[in-house]
């Protein structure tokens, strides 16, 4: 009966709810804008599809005639940044990364000259009877990550996707602008992508090794960088899942 006729004080309601409610600094502008390239309007398709397992060498051969021809045809303001099978990770997985120079006007573009296009109509149809499941996700790139641009092989690409924590981008964004100068030593970062439609709050850090063990040797280097391991600390506590794909190059692709 005492605590039901205390009498209220003032003040006390905001006290207890600043003990439980998270102060957050107001934005005054779009992550996208505070995060991607200014100097570059390029916008990202990455494309998961899910084939068959009986129908993943029929595949490779079918995108390795078509593809080609979609990424050298001038008149089509895209380019194929590479394209892979999953090694390991999902199995009987092929991996697509598309750059469209010139943003969603570009992307327009190209997805209506692709319907007038009767191979690529007959590609589509031919390639989905070949498949389980499909997605993509559209991406800008981090302004601190390298440009993704053709390298020779051979090697083996690692695509590490993170699933943060909704509202902390901007928090992600600004500590891996110092993390990446620690996996610069051996030119294994590729590029750093944050998606704008499909699932959100998603990140892609692309990776390219001569082979695993290279891969183990230049990530356990990272640890006895100073700095490192605190970045890690502190990235940790944004993500709610990661994934780890080790992926294997088509003959195609322009990142060998």
């Amino acid at each position: 009966r005492g605590l039901g006729s205390s009498a209220h004080r003032p003040g006390e309601d905001s006290w207890l709810k600043s003990l439980f409610v998270r102060k957050v600094d107001p934005r005054k502008d779009a992550h996208s804008n505070l995060l991607a390239k200014r100097e570059t309007s390029s916008l990202y398709k990455l494309q998961f599809h899910n084939v068959k397992p009986e129908c993943l060498d029929a595949y490779n051969k079918l995108c390795q005639e078509v593809l080609p021809k979609i990424h050298e045809e001038k008149h089509y303001p895209c380019a194929l940044v590479g394209t892979w099978n999953t090694w390991y990770g999902e199995q009987d997985q092929a991996v697509h990364l598309w750059r469209y120079e010139g943003g969603y006007p570009a992307l327009n573009e190209v997805m209506s000259k692709l319907r007038q296009n009767k191979e690529f109509t007959e590609f589509r149809r031919e390639r989905g009877n070949m498949l389980l499941s499909r997605k993509n996700q559209l991406l800008l790139e981090f302004s601190f990550w390298n440009e993704p641009v053709p390298r020779d092989g051979p090697n083996i690409y690692e695509l590490r996707s993170y699933q943060l924590r909704p509202g902390t981008m901007i928090e992600w964004g600004n500590y891996w602008a110092r993390a990446i100068r620690f996996r610069q030593d051996n030119n294994e970062a590729v590029g750093g992508f944050f998606s704008q439609i499909g699932q959100l709050y998603m990140v892609h850090h692309l990776w390219a090794y001569k082979d695993l063990q290279t891969r183990e040797d230049i990530r356990n280097a990272a640890w006895h960088k100073p700095g490192w391991d605190e970045l890690v600390y502190y990235t940790v506590p944004l993500i709610q899942e990661m994934e780890s794909r080790i992926m294997i190059p088509l003959k195609i692709s322009p990142l060998q």
